[in-house]
Protein backbone atom coordinates (compact mmCIF):
# COMPACT_ATOMS: atom_id res chain seq x y z
CA UNK A 1 0.00 0.00 0.00
CA UNK A 2 1.50 3.32 -1.07
CA UNK A 3 1.03 6.12 1.42
CA UNK A 4 1.43 9.74 0.46
CA UNK A 5 2.76 12.26 2.93
CA UNK A 6 0.49 15.29 2.83
CA UNK A 7 2.47 17.22 5.40
CA UNK A 8 6.15 16.21 5.31
CA UNK A 9 6.98 18.76 8.02
CA UNK A 10 4.68 17.05 10.53
CA UNK A 11 6.01 15.04 13.48
CA UNK A 12 6.43 11.31 12.97
CA UNK A 13 3.99 9.77 15.44
CA UNK A 14 5.94 6.49 15.50
CA UNK A 15 8.95 8.25 17.06
CA UNK A 16 7.09 9.29 20.21
CA UNK A 17 6.82 7.74 23.65
CA UNK A 18 3.30 7.56 25.05
CA UNK A 19 3.98 10.43 27.46
CA UNK A 20 5.46 12.55 24.67
CA UNK A 21 2.31 12.04 22.64
CA UNK A 22 0.12 12.82 25.65
CA UNK A 23 2.06 16.06 26.22
CA UNK A 24 1.72 17.02 22.56
CA UNK A 25 -2.02 16.40 22.68
CA UNK A 26 -2.33 18.47 25.85
CA UNK A 27 -0.61 21.29 23.98
CA UNK A 28 -3.35 20.99 21.34
CA UNK A 29 -6.02 21.32 24.02
CA UNK A 30 -6.87 17.62 24.00
CA UNK A 31 -7.16 15.25 26.95
CA UNK A 32 -3.98 13.20 27.47
CA UNK A 33 -5.99 9.94 27.55
CA UNK A 34 -6.43 10.32 23.80
CA UNK A 35 -2.80 9.21 23.48
CA UNK A 36 -3.71 5.68 24.60
CA UNK A 37 -6.53 5.54 22.07
CA UNK A 38 -4.20 6.61 19.27
CA UNK A 39 -1.39 4.16 20.05
CA UNK A 40 -3.99 1.37 20.35
CA UNK A 41 -5.10 2.18 16.82
CA UNK A 42 -1.53 2.27 15.53
CA UNK A 43 0.13 -0.66 17.28
CA UNK A 44 -2.79 -3.05 17.83
CA UNK A 45 -5.29 -2.22 15.09
CA UNK A 46 -2.54 -1.27 12.60
CA UNK A 47 -4.14 2.00 11.47
CA UNK A 48 -2.07 3.75 8.82
CA UNK A 49 -3.99 7.03 8.81
CA UNK A 50 -6.05 9.05 11.26
CA UNK A 51 -9.25 8.65 9.22
CA UNK A 52 -9.35 5.00 10.37
CA UNK A 53 -9.57 6.07 14.03
CA UNK A 54 -13.35 6.08 14.17
CA UNK A 55 -13.70 6.63 17.93
CA UNK A 56 -12.08 10.06 17.53
CA UNK A 57 -14.08 13.06 16.32
CA UNK A 58 -13.69 14.23 12.75
CA UNK A 59 -12.32 17.53 14.05
CA UNK A 60 -9.64 15.79 16.10
CA UNK A 61 -8.73 13.44 13.26
CA UNK A 62 -8.23 16.43 10.99
CA UNK A 63 -6.09 18.20 13.60
CA UNK A 64 -3.99 15.09 14.12
CA UNK A 65 -3.46 14.67 10.37
CA UNK A 66 -2.17 18.23 10.23
CA UNK A 67 0.23 17.71 13.12
CA UNK A 68 1.50 14.11 12.79
CA UNK A 69 2.49 11.50 10.26
CA UNK A 70 2.04 7.75 10.78
CA UNK A 71 3.37 5.92 7.71
CA UNK A 72 5.67 7.87 5.43
CA UNK A 73 7.30 5.20 3.26
CA UNK A 74 6.26 3.51 0.05
CA UNK A 75 7.08 -0.07 -0.88
CA UNK A 76 8.93 0.26 -4.17
CA UNK A 77 9.75 -3.44 -4.36
CA UNK A 78 8.40 -6.51 -2.58
CA UNK A 79 10.04 -9.89 -3.16
CA UNK A 80 8.80 -13.24 -1.86
CA UNK A 81 11.12 -16.23 -1.64
CA UNK A 82 10.17 -19.84 -2.22
CA UNK A 83 10.98 -20.40 1.47
CA UNK A 84 8.45 -17.76 2.58
CA UNK A 85 10.94 -14.97 3.27
CA UNK A 86 9.64 -11.53 2.26
CA UNK A 87 11.93 -8.62 1.50
CA UNK A 88 10.66 -5.05 1.28
CA UNK A 89 12.49 -2.12 -0.27
CA UNK A 90 11.07 1.06 1.25
CA UNK A 91 11.44 4.55 -0.12
CA UNK A 92 11.24 7.53 2.23
CA UNK A 93 9.96 11.04 1.40
CA UNK A 94 13.50 12.29 0.66
CA UNK A 95 14.01 9.51 -1.91
CA UNK A 96 16.31 7.45 0.32
CA UNK A 97 15.70 3.70 0.39
CA UNK A 98 16.19 0.98 2.99
CA UNK A 99 15.33 -2.68 3.38
CA UNK A 100 13.56 -4.88 5.85
CA UNK A 101 13.14 -8.65 5.71
CA UNK A 102 10.43 -10.85 7.21
CA UNK A 103 11.61 -14.39 7.98
CA UNK A 104 9.01 -16.96 9.00
CA UNK A 105 9.75 -20.36 10.44
CA UNK A 106 7.74 -22.94 12.33
CA UNK A 107 8.12 -21.35 15.75
CA UNK A 108 8.49 -17.66 15.14
CA UNK A 109 8.54 -14.82 12.63
CA UNK A 110 11.52 -12.48 12.67
CA UNK A 111 11.86 -8.99 11.22
CA UNK A 112 15.34 -7.94 10.15
CA UNK A 113 15.33 -4.13 10.13
CA UNK A 114 17.75 -1.44 8.99
CA UNK A 115 19.15 1.36 11.11
CA UNK A 116 20.76 3.48 8.39
CA UNK A 117 20.45 4.26 4.70
CA UNK A 118 23.51 2.51 3.36
CA UNK A 119 26.33 1.60 5.70
CA UNK A 120 29.58 3.28 6.81
CA UNK A 121 31.39 0.06 7.77
CA UNK A 122 32.34 -1.05 4.26
CA UNK A 123 32.67 -4.81 4.76
CA UNK A 124 34.42 -6.05 1.62
CA UNK A 125 31.95 -8.89 1.10
CA UNK A 126 28.70 -7.00 1.76
CA UNK A 127 26.38 -5.13 -0.63
CA UNK A 128 25.22 -2.74 2.11
CA UNK A 129 28.25 -0.48 2.01
CA UNK A 130 28.88 -0.38 -1.74
CA UNK A 131 27.25 3.06 -1.92
CA UNK A 132 28.57 4.29 1.41
CA UNK A 133 26.40 5.88 4.08
CA UNK A 134 23.68 8.33 3.07
CA UNK A 135 22.14 9.05 6.46
CA UNK A 136 20.75 7.59 9.66
CA UNK A 137 17.19 6.35 9.81
CA UNK A 138 14.96 8.13 12.31
CA UNK A 139 13.19 6.44 15.20
CA UNK A 140 9.90 6.61 13.35
CA UNK A 141 11.38 5.10 10.21
CA UNK A 142 12.77 2.17 12.19
CA UNK A 143 9.38 1.56 13.83
CA UNK A 144 7.66 1.89 10.46
CA UNK A 145 9.73 -1.03 9.18
CA UNK A 146 8.65 -3.10 12.17
CA UNK A 147 4.98 -2.29 11.58
CA UNK A 148 5.24 -3.21 7.92
CA UNK A 149 6.93 -6.49 8.88
CA UNK A 150 4.21 -7.15 11.41
CA UNK A 151 1.55 -6.62 8.75
CA UNK A 152 3.33 -9.12 6.50
CA UNK A 153 3.41 -11.66 9.34
CA UNK A 154 -0.28 -11.12 10.06
CA UNK A 155 -1.18 -11.57 6.38
CA UNK A 156 0.69 -14.88 6.33
CA UNK A 157 -1.27 -16.12 9.34
CA UNK A 158 1.57 -15.69 11.81
CA UNK A 159 2.67 -13.13 14.35
CA UNK A 160 5.81 -11.05 14.49
CA UNK A 161 7.77 -12.37 17.46
CA UNK A 162 11.42 -11.37 17.04
CA UNK A 163 13.34 -8.30 15.89
CA UNK A 164 16.95 -8.24 14.72
CA UNK A 165 18.86 -5.08 13.87
CA UNK A 166 20.86 -6.79 11.12
CA UNK A 167 19.74 -4.90 8.05
CA UNK A 168 21.43 -1.92 6.42
CA UNK A 169 23.76 0.04 8.65
CA UNK A 170 25.63 -0.21 11.94
CA UNK A 171 23.01 0.06 14.71
CA UNK A 172 25.40 1.34 17.36
CA UNK A 173 26.48 4.18 15.05
CA UNK A 174 22.86 5.41 15.21
CA UNK A 175 22.73 4.71 18.92
CA UNK A 176 20.09 7.11 20.27
CA UNK A 177 17.53 6.36 17.55
CA UNK A 178 18.03 2.61 17.82
CA UNK A 179 17.68 2.56 21.60
CA UNK A 180 14.52 4.65 21.52
CA UNK A 181 13.12 2.38 18.81
CA UNK A 182 13.96 -0.65 20.97
CA UNK A 183 12.08 0.85 23.91
CA UNK A 184 9.05 1.53 21.69
CA UNK A 185 9.15 -2.03 20.34
CA UNK A 186 9.43 -3.36 23.89
CA UNK A 187 6.77 -1.10 25.49
CA UNK A 188 3.55 -2.87 26.58
CA UNK A 189 1.55 -0.08 24.90
CA UNK A 190 3.78 -0.27 21.81
CA UNK A 191 4.78 -3.40 19.90
CA UNK A 192 4.98 -5.33 23.19
CA UNK A 193 7.86 -7.54 22.04
CA UNK A 194 10.08 -8.75 24.87
CA UNK A 195 13.63 -7.42 25.08
CA UNK A 196 14.99 -10.98 25.01
CA UNK A 197 13.47 -11.33 21.56
CA UNK A 198 15.31 -8.26 20.25
CA UNK A 199 18.86 -8.58 18.91
CA UNK A 200 21.30 -5.81 18.05
CA UNK A 201 24.05 -6.88 15.68
CA UNK A 202 27.19 -4.75 15.62
CA UNK A 203 30.57 -4.83 13.96
CA UNK A 204 31.82 -4.04 17.45
CA UNK A 205 32.07 -0.55 18.94
CA UNK A 206 33.45 -1.01 22.49
CA UNK A 207 32.32 2.36 23.85
CA UNK A 208 28.76 1.84 22.63
CA UNK A 209 28.66 -1.80 23.76
CA UNK A 210 29.51 -0.68 27.30
CA UNK A 211 26.85 2.03 27.11
CA UNK A 212 24.31 -0.51 25.87
CA UNK A 213 25.07 -2.74 28.84
CA UNK A 214 23.95 0.06 31.18
CA UNK A 215 20.57 0.64 29.48
CA UNK A 216 18.80 -1.88 31.72
CA UNK A 217 17.52 -3.85 28.73
CA UNK A 218 17.79 -7.63 28.40
CA UNK A 219 18.77 -7.40 24.73
CA UNK A 220 20.67 -9.99 22.74
CA UNK A 221 24.00 -8.70 21.49
CA UNK A 222 25.50 -10.19 18.33
CA UNK A 223 29.06 -9.36 17.33
CA UNK A 224 29.65 -9.52 13.57
CA UNK A 225 33.11 -11.05 13.79
CA UNK A 226 33.74 -12.70 10.39
CA UNK A 227 37.47 -13.19 11.04
CA UNK A 228 39.35 -14.80 13.92
CA UNK A 229 42.33 -12.42 14.02
CA UNK A 230 42.96 -8.69 13.68
CA UNK A 231 44.95 -8.93 10.45
CA UNK A 232 42.25 -10.72 8.44
CA UNK A 233 39.45 -8.77 10.08
CA UNK A 234 41.01 -5.47 9.06
CA UNK A 235 41.22 -6.72 5.48
CA UNK A 236 37.56 -7.75 5.44
CA UNK A 237 36.13 -4.93 7.60
CA UNK A 238 37.98 -1.63 7.01
CA UNK A 239 36.17 0.02 9.95
CA UNK A 240 37.94 -2.38 12.28
CA UNK A 241 41.32 -0.71 11.76
CA UNK A 242 40.92 0.85 15.23
CA UNK A 243 38.74 -1.88 16.75
CA UNK A 244 41.13 -4.48 18.15
CA UNK A 245 39.65 -7.86 18.99
CA UNK A 246 41.07 -7.67 22.50
CA UNK A 247 39.11 -4.45 23.13
CA UNK A 248 35.94 -5.98 21.71
CA UNK A 249 36.39 -9.05 23.86
CA UNK A 250 36.72 -6.89 27.00
CA UNK A 251 33.58 -4.89 26.10
CA UNK A 252 31.58 -8.05 25.42
CA UNK A 253 32.68 -9.57 28.73
CA UNK A 254 31.45 -6.42 30.48
CA UNK A 255 28.16 -6.69 28.61
CA UNK A 256 27.68 -10.23 29.89
CA UNK A 257 28.71 -9.29 33.42
CA UNK A 258 26.12 -6.48 33.58
CA UNK A 259 23.25 -8.14 31.71
CA UNK A 260 23.79 -11.88 32.11
CA UNK A 261 23.11 -12.25 28.38
CA UNK A 262 25.43 -14.47 26.36
CA UNK A 263 27.03 -12.94 23.29
CA UNK A 264 26.46 -14.36 19.82
CA UNK A 265 29.41 -14.32 17.45
CA UNK A 266 28.20 -13.99 13.86
CA UNK A 267 30.62 -15.47 11.35
CA UNK A 268 29.99 -15.46 7.59
CA UNK A 269 32.00 -18.20 5.88
CA UNK A 270 33.80 -16.99 2.75
CA UNK A 271 35.23 -19.79 0.68
CA UNK A 272 39.02 -19.92 0.87
CA UNK A 273 39.19 -16.67 2.84
CA UNK A 274 38.13 -17.32 6.45
CA UNK A 275 36.83 -20.90 6.39
CA UNK A 276 39.99 -22.98 6.69
CA UNK A 277 40.71 -25.33 9.65
CA UNK A 278 43.28 -22.88 11.00
CA UNK A 279 40.63 -20.14 11.06
CA UNK A 280 38.26 -22.43 12.94
CA UNK A 281 40.92 -23.13 15.57
CA UNK A 282 41.64 -19.40 15.98
CA UNK A 283 37.93 -18.64 16.22
CA UNK A 284 37.54 -21.32 18.90
CA UNK A 285 40.34 -19.74 20.93
CA UNK A 286 38.64 -16.33 20.73
CA UNK A 287 35.19 -17.71 21.53
CA UNK A 288 36.44 -19.50 24.65
CA UNK A 289 37.37 -16.12 26.13
CA UNK A 290 33.66 -15.21 26.28
CA UNK A 291 30.31 -16.59 27.38
CA UNK A 292 29.08 -16.95 23.84
CA UNK A 293 27.79 -19.11 21.05
CA UNK A 294 28.82 -18.98 17.39
CA UNK A 295 26.42 -18.63 14.47
CA UNK A 296 27.94 -19.70 11.16
CA UNK A 297 26.39 -18.59 7.88
CA UNK A 298 27.45 -19.58 4.40
CA UNK A 299 27.99 -16.48 2.27
CA UNK A 300 25.19 -15.21 0.00
CA UNK A 301 27.11 -14.19 -3.15
CA UNK A 302 26.94 -10.60 -4.44
CA UNK A 303 27.35 -10.30 -8.20
CA UNK A 304 29.80 -7.38 -8.02
CA UNK A 305 32.06 -8.96 -5.40
CA UNK A 306 34.65 -11.75 -5.77
CA UNK A 307 33.73 -13.85 -2.73
CA UNK A 308 32.27 -17.35 -3.00
CA UNK A 309 29.91 -19.45 -0.93
CA UNK A 310 31.52 -22.52 0.67
CA UNK A 311 29.93 -25.92 0.25
CA UNK A 312 27.80 -27.42 2.98
CA UNK A 313 30.55 -29.99 3.55
CA UNK A 314 33.12 -27.24 4.13
CA UNK A 315 30.79 -25.47 6.55
CA UNK A 316 30.16 -28.73 8.41
CA UNK A 317 33.91 -29.34 8.73
CA UNK A 318 34.40 -25.82 10.13
CA UNK A 319 31.66 -26.42 12.69
CA UNK A 320 33.15 -29.78 13.70
CA UNK A 321 36.46 -28.10 14.44
CA UNK A 322 34.73 -25.53 16.65
CA UNK A 323 32.84 -28.22 18.51
CA UNK A 324 35.96 -30.30 18.95
CA UNK A 325 37.32 -27.34 20.93
CA UNK A 326 34.19 -27.22 23.08
CA UNK A 327 32.59 -24.21 21.34
CA UNK A 328 28.81 -24.15 20.99
CA UNK A 329 28.10 -23.40 17.32
CA UNK A 330 25.27 -23.59 14.83
CA UNK A 331 25.07 -23.28 11.07
CA UNK A 332 22.25 -20.86 10.29
CA UNK A 333 20.05 -21.81 7.39
CA UNK A 334 20.35 -19.37 4.51
CA UNK A 335 17.02 -17.73 3.74
CA UNK A 336 15.81 -15.87 0.68
CA UNK A 337 18.68 -16.81 -1.63
CA UNK A 338 16.37 -16.50 -4.63
CA UNK A 339 15.29 -12.93 -3.77
CA UNK A 340 18.65 -11.33 -2.90
CA UNK A 341 17.78 -11.34 0.79
CA UNK A 342 21.29 -10.69 2.10
CA UNK A 343 21.91 -7.21 3.49
CA UNK A 344 21.86 -4.48 0.88
CA UNK A 345 21.36 -6.71 -2.16
CA UNK A 346 17.82 -5.66 -3.06
CA UNK A 347 18.58 -1.98 -2.57
CA UNK A 348 21.73 -2.29 -4.66
CA UNK A 349 19.88 -4.04 -7.48
CA UNK A 350 17.24 -1.32 -7.49
CA UNK A 351 19.88 1.43 -7.56
CA UNK A 352 21.67 -0.19 -10.49
CA UNK A 353 18.41 -0.79 -12.35
CA UNK A 354 16.45 2.36 -11.57
CA UNK A 355 19.06 4.71 -10.16
CA UNK A 356 17.84 7.83 -12.02
CA UNK A 357 14.39 7.37 -10.48
CA UNK A 358 15.64 7.22 -6.90
CA UNK A 359 17.19 10.14 -5.08
CA UNK A 360 20.37 8.54 -3.72
CA UNK A 361 23.13 11.03 -3.01
CA UNK A 362 25.80 8.62 -1.82
CA UNK A 363 25.74 6.02 -4.59
CA UNK A 364 29.26 6.81 -5.77
CA UNK A 365 30.91 6.14 -2.43
CA UNK A 366 31.08 7.09 1.24
CA UNK A 367 30.30 10.76 1.75
CA UNK A 368 31.93 13.21 4.17
CA UNK A 369 29.37 12.44 6.85
CA UNK A 370 30.20 8.73 6.58
CA UNK A 371 33.92 9.40 6.98
CA UNK A 372 33.34 11.74 9.91
CA UNK A 373 31.09 9.19 11.61
CA UNK A 374 33.68 6.46 11.18
CA UNK A 375 36.34 8.64 12.77
CA UNK A 376 34.08 9.69 15.63
CA UNK A 377 32.94 6.19 16.53
CA UNK A 378 36.23 4.40 16.01
CA UNK A 379 38.14 7.09 17.84
CA UNK A 380 35.69 7.48 20.68
CA UNK A 381 37.46 5.12 23.03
Amino acid sequence: MSISVSNPAADHLLSMYLQELADALAGMGEKPFRAKQIVQWVFVKRAVCFEEMTDLSQTLRKSLAGRFRIHTSQVVRRSVSSDGTVKLLLQWPDGATSECVVIPDQRRTTACVSSQVGCPVGCRFCASGLGGLQRNLTVGQIIEQVLRASAEADAAGGRLSNIVFMGLGEPLANYDAVIKAVRLINAPWGMNIGARKITISTVGLPKQIRKLAEEGLQLNLALSLHAPNDRLRRELIPWSQRLALDDLCDACREYFDLTGREITLEYILLRGVNDRPSHASELAAFAKRLRCNVNLLRYNPVAELPYERPSSQEADAFQRTLRSHGVNSHIRKSRGLDISAACGQLRREELLRDGPNLTISAISGPDRRSAALRADVAGGE
